[in-house]
């Protein structure tokens, strides 16, 4: 009798041993159940599952990860329910603290990214980039490099297909303002910055050359690239007191976050196309005003070194015509902030090869000595403001003179980048600009003297 209850199903059981037995016929069906969940989950999670060990600390099972990528290649339109599920069980991890799991499901997304070249990619790489993102939003600096280091291995991937709704404002954001990383300790400082300066070299490198992604190029991203690295270019940490042995310091030079914002930023400015050379310039003007970087001038002609010998050759005049602007717009300001700019328009000048002033040589040299003559005016005047003949600042003459002198010199390095015809037109022009004294201020002039 027994064995034909337990035959016929726990319904039979629950009628035949009465509803004393209920509770225990439940729990032994709700075991039998839970068993089975396993088998009936689907087969991509249970193979995502199968890649994390029991312990973190014995990293990636690499059979099970073959497998795993075995099953995304066979089978692409699962890609984007693989990725959903890994970022599911990494923002599970994160919040629970679990990072040797966070590592493992990093690890498995990248060598998932560098196998799988399908259609299905991009619904792969929004998951991909929410995990990133994830990451980075962290306060623990190493899942802030492992973030960075994932998006870098994704930024060094060509893509088969187009994405056109992918944004990456968030990263440009998030890895300028590693860039400028004040945590305590030195060590991590620099780490951080490194890893914000390769996380913009990823951005760039991944939307620069393709039309459809977002333009890197558009001021709101400008305003934020270019003033980082300029601040890890301005930034040199200070060596430590112990003298490491050659091979050291060359590894630790070439390690360096200046070092790697100055690569960074030649690589930037060598992608730069005609359209986009006043989007890449004006930050850096604006970096150099903001931190009163024009009166040491050091800083701002190694900016401009830099810049001039990474652009293209026919977008130098470009970058003159910029200086000059600046310089017209910063008439007023003291002395030796004009002669700063004039004396880096001169260098600018020495680097550019012939013919860099561009298609407007006359108009150079109109800016140039109508800079000339303010600057006596000023010095005559004692004022900024003619008309009104007071001044809020004070001027000192001998500034004022350095800075004519620093105009002369440029008009000079200008001239000898131009054709022997154009510098005797150069030399006409000038002439005329210059105020010759009339007959009768001459006789007076005799008279007093």
């Amino acid at each position: 009798m027994a064995l034909t209850t337990w035959a016929l199903g726990p319904a039979l059981r629950l009628c035949a041993t009465g509803p004393a037995c209920s509770w225990e016929m439940l729990h032994v069906a709700g075991a039998g159940v839970c068993g089975c969940c396993g088998a009936l989950r689907p087969r991509y999670k249970r193979l995502v599952d199968n890649i994390f060990p029991e312990d973190p600390e014995d990293g990636l099972v690499k059979t099970n990860m073959e497998k795993l990528t075995f099953y995304a290649l066979s089978a692409p339109e699962k890609l984007d329910r693989i990725g959903a599920y890994l970022s599911e069980r990494l923002i599970r991890d994160v919040s629970r603290h679990r990072y040797g799991y966070v590592c493992i499901a990093m690890e498995a997304l990248d060598q998932l990214l560098m196998a799988c070249h399908c259609q299905s990619i991009n619904l792969f790489v929004e998951s991909f980039l929410k995990m990133v993102a994830k990451l980075l939003e962290s306060e623990k600096p190493n899942l802030q490099i492992l973030g960075t280091n994932s998006f870098v291995k994704f930024a060094n991937i060509e893509e088969d297909t187009p994405s056109y709704h992918r944004s990456y404002d968030f990263f440009v954001s998030r890895f300028s303002e590693m860039c400028h990383s004040s945590h305590d300790d030195m060590d991590i400082r620099t780490k951080i910055r490194m890893s914000g300066i390769k996380g913009l070299q990823g951005v760039v490198r991944k939307t620069v050359n393709d039309e459809l992604q977002a333009n890197i190029w558009d001021p709101q991203h400008m305003d934020k690239i270019v003033p980082s690295l300029l601040f890890n270019l301005q930034h040199v940490e200070e060596t430590e007191s112990r003298s490491p042995s050659p091979l050291q310091a060359t590894e630790k030079e070439k390690e360096s976050p200046t070092e790697l914002a100055e690569r960074c930023l030649r690589e930037l400015l060598g992608r730069a196309a005609y359209g986009n050379i006043k989007n890449a310039i004006k930050p850096v003007l604006i970096h150099l005003d903001n931190h009163s970087l024009w009166e040491p001038k050091i800083f701002a002609t190694c900016c401009f070194r830099i810049i001039m010998y990474s652009i293209q050759p026919q977008h130098s005049h470009l970058v003159i015509q910029q200086l000059l602007g600046h310089l017209d717009a910063n008439s007023k300001s003291a002395a030796t902030v004009r002669a700063g700019i004039v004396e880096v328009l001169s260098e600018a000048a020495v680097i550019a090869a012939s013919g860099s002033v561009g298609p407007t040589v006359l108009e150079v040299f109109n800016t140039l000595l109508r800079q000339l003559r303010l600057s006596i005016d000023y010095a005559l005047t004692g004022s900024y403001d003619c008309a009104a003949g007071v001044s809020t600042k004070i001027i000192k003459e001998h500034e004022e003179r350095m800075f004519q002198e620093a105009v002369i010199k440029t008009i000079g390095s200008f001239a000898s980048t131009l054709p022997t015809y154009q510098q005797s037109e150069v030399m006409v022009f000038i002439m005329n600009k210059v105020p010759l004294p009339s007959s009768q201020q001459s006789i007076e002039a005799g008279k007093a003297g």
